[in-house]
């Protein structure tokens, strides 16, 4: 490249045909014998479709910036640029980071911008790979948990966060990326935040990095460049003193109103969580066919984060408008974390905004989880004012007057530090020992994580990652989980353990019951469950999606035998594809993967033991025989979730006395999911011994420690006997050493 190139990586642009028939003037340059403009990531001439999206590019806010941007990201290892979601930001901002690396011939490395949702990672991939006029795959990929779209070729990259976070694992000082975009920081996850933190301490080292960080926030006060957009101009704003209590009905009355006007556009409406978007979508289809033919047909659409179709891909399925000779319309039903979203979506003329969001807040004292109801930011209400351009309107069902907060409550506050601190503690080890929090964690929540990473044995006497501990971070899972798959290496029943975690992991295998058919979809349900508890109906459930899998070949027939058992078959696809990576990393790392022996009496109690290594805190015992769970280690009441094997069928069995759940929530009648029966005297032989003398004090405590005495006496009796019976003795200290064998710890 020449010396203006590496000043100016972007200064070299194709021209453009000054009128709309672009394909004609490339025909022209065929017929003439003139050059062809050389696309400069694959050698091949631009395309009429390359020239057109060019113009389309040309007109986007983010545009008029351009020069801007580029004279600051040549002289700053840092660039904050400032604006909402339609100004072309998430698309053309990677485009020229990755012409910026181009210009440098990658001697610093390629281009990567993170998305805190994997679907929208995959959707700009394609848009921009169209945009560059290269192959989705190779010039530009994408890469989201349990699929990678990249190649060597690969100098535009977009991942999750929570991926580029891992991948430091590997790549501490992420030398492979000379320039790194970090969009929608203004969701404040915990990935983003960390990432963050941790790159001021990479640019140090680094000053030929480069980072730039998308925002939709305004930002003020700064040391660091600013580049803001123009912003969009807001829609009219249409304001109802609403009840928190009646928001979501009168949400949608008011969607059924504007049908009923015929007035052009489609509708967005932001709803408080995806319980109320699968619950408005059901509502919406009953209703829409309803009314009158004259209106067209009402359709509601899920655009929830990390489910639903995405804007760019309506058409797959559901047909073009161009062939819809009938009116139709669009409901799009979404959530918080998804106004960026709708970038690709140009047909919007209604917003309806309900100003409320359900969050997950955890809370370390009790180690639970609940759902907490509270507005929406001031800066996610602005954006949805500017979804619909100038000519719709936005209808905020909440008082004009009311006070939202300024920013979105950072996650790193709501959430389980464990695994945070855990990776932080692994990137000690590669030399990053400063992380700038952008917000401080909450302290409680700091000290738990470290007692729990402390009981499993991850950290060693200085506080450092133990051997164990540096395992535990290898693997894509919770802590406790990871420990309970690193015990069934020693206790033969990884096939089974695996299982467990990949069915966990994935989301929820079972669909909601249709109304009127509950009963029936239980009755589905019944066949797959095991008496030993949730964990092994997990089991079974998996098992069966597997033989259904080698028995009808076509993949439709698989989702049939899903449909008929009410169970949800992408979730069930995506555990499996979990189970592969996490067998691939056993094997990476050369541990031992026992085969299956799933249904003997040793394989249930080592596979309970396994659960028990990483699981011993979450034990409760039921006080009164109905239901009522003590939950050893916060002295809570709690009753087992109604979805679970126990809860189904406790009026003809009863409940188990002891039992280990892998959740606790604070939500609806405070449940413990996912349950399986345990047995206390292995319980005592598998927690460490300083969390059992931590426990506070109570009467299930005082059966345990009953337990405990009773074994210890039986013990010293055994080993008196063992002295006298010499001649037994080989046979006999085999039988000890396998009573007293420990797990790991």
């Amino acid at each position: 490249p020449s010396e203006n190139s590496l000043q100016h990586p972007l200064s070299h642009q194709p021209k453009i045909c000054p009128d709309s028939e672009t394909a004609d003037c490339v025909e022209e340059a065929f017929v003439f014998g003139e050059d062809l403009e050389l696309n400069r990531f694959d050698g091949l001439p631009f395309s009429s479709r390359y020239y057109k999206l060019l113009q389309e590019r040309q007109s986007l806010p983010v545009w008029k910036a351009r020069e801007e941007f580029l004279d600051i990201l040549v002289n700053n290892r840092l660039v904050i640029v400032s604006g909402t979601t339609k100004t072309g930001k998430s698309t053309q901002i990677p485009q020229w980071c990755a012409e910026f690396c181009l210009s440098a011939q990658y001697q610093h490395g390629v281009a990567v911008s993170t998305q805190i949702h994997s679907q929208q990672a995959v959707d700009l991939a394609l848009r921009v790979a169209d945009e560059m006029d290269v192959n989705i795959g190779h010039e530009v990929g994408y890469t989201i948990p349990l699929e990678t779209c990249c190649s060597t070729d690969t100098v535009l990259r977009f991942c999750t966060d929570a991926l580029l976070l891992r991948e430091m694992m590997s790549d501490p000082m992420l030398e492979h990326y000379g320039a790194i975009v970090i969009d929608q920081a203004h969701e404040r996850t915990v990935s983003t935040d960390i990432l963050l933190g941790l790159l001021q301490d990479i640019l140090v080292h680094r000053p030929d990095l480069r980072v730039v960080i998308l925002t939709s926030t305004a930002v003020t006060g700064s040391n660091v460049p600013v580049v803001s957009l123009e912003a969009l101009c807001p829609a009219e704003v249409v304001y109802s003193n609403c009840s928190s209590k009646d928001y979501f009905y009168s949400a949608l009355r008011l969607v059924l109103e504007i049908h009923r006007t015929k007035e052009e556009g489609d509708v967005v409406l932001f709803l408080a969580s995806p319980q109320e978007v699968v619950c408005s979508r059901a509502i919406l289809q009953r209703e829409g066919t309803r009314l009158g033919a004259e209106l067209g047909e009402l359709v509601p659409v899920v655009l929830c984060p990390g489910q639903g179709r995405t804007p760019s891909r309506l058409g797959e399925g559901m047909g073009s408008r161009g062939t819809v000779t009938t009116r139709c319309r669009l409901v799009f039903l979404s959530t918080s974390q998804g106004e960026d979203m709708f970038w690709a979506v140009d047909s919007v003329n209604f917003v309806i905004d309900v100003g409320l969001e359900k969050r997950h807040v955890y809370h370390p004292r009790i180690r639970a989880n609940s759902e907490v109801l509270r507005s929406i930011s001031r800066y996610q209400a602005d954006i949805r004012k500017q979804l619909t351009g100038p000519t719709g309107k936005c209808f905020c069902l909440y008082p004009e007057e009311r006070v939202l907060p300024i920013e979105t409550s950072p996650q790193i506050l709501d959430t389980n530090l464990t695994f945070t601190i855990l990776f932080l503690k692994r990137m000690e080890i590669a030399g990053l020992r400063h992380c700038d929090f952008i917000t401080r964690p909450d302290p409680e929540g700091l000290m738990q994580s470290l007692e729990e990473l402390d009981y499993l044995a991850a950290l060693d006497d200085v506080g450092n990652l133990s051997e164990i501990g540096i395992i535990i971070s290898e693997l894509p899972l919770d802590a406790q989980m990871a420990k309970a798959l690193l015990a069934s290496c020693e206790f033969d029943c990884v096939n089974e353990v695996v299982t467990i975690a990949a069915m966990l992991s994935a989301p929820s295998c079972f669909l909601e019951p249709p109304d009127g058919r509950t009963q029936e979809v239980q009755q589905c349900h019944r066949k797959f469950r095991h008496p030993e508890g949730d964990h092994f109906t997990l089991i079974n459930i998996y098992n069966a999606f597997k033989y259904s899998q080698r028995e009808t070949c076509p993949q439709e027939h698989c989702e049939k035998w899903c449909q008929d058992y009410h169970l949800n078959h992408r979730a069930l696809q995506t555990a499996d594809a979990i189970r592969s990576e996490l067998t691939d990393i056993l094997k990476r790392i050369e541990l031992p993967i026992s085969e299956t022996s799933f249904g003997t009496k040793t394989n249930t109690l080592n596979i309970k033991r396994a659960l028990l290594a990483g699981f011993f805190m979450q034990i409760a015992r039921d006080v009164d025989g109905s239901g009522n769970y003590f939950m050893l280690t916060n002295r809570h009441l709690a009753q087992v979730h109604p979805a679970s094997s126990y809860g189904a069928k406790a009026h003809q069995l009863g409940f188990p006395e002891w039992v280990l759940f892998h959740e606790y929530t604070l939500s609806g009648n405070h449940g413990i999911r996912t349950v399986s029966e345990i047995s206390p005297a292995v319980f005592i032989q598998t927690a460490p011994q300083y969390f059992y003398s931590n426990l506070p004090p109570s009467e299930s405590k005082d059966l345990l420690q009953h337990i405990l005495d009773r074994d210890g006496s039986g013990r010293k009796d055994k080993q008196q006997t063992l002295t006298i019976n010499s001649k037994a003795d080989k046979d006999c200290s085999t039988v000890a050493q396998s009573y007293d064998r420990c797990v790991l710890q």
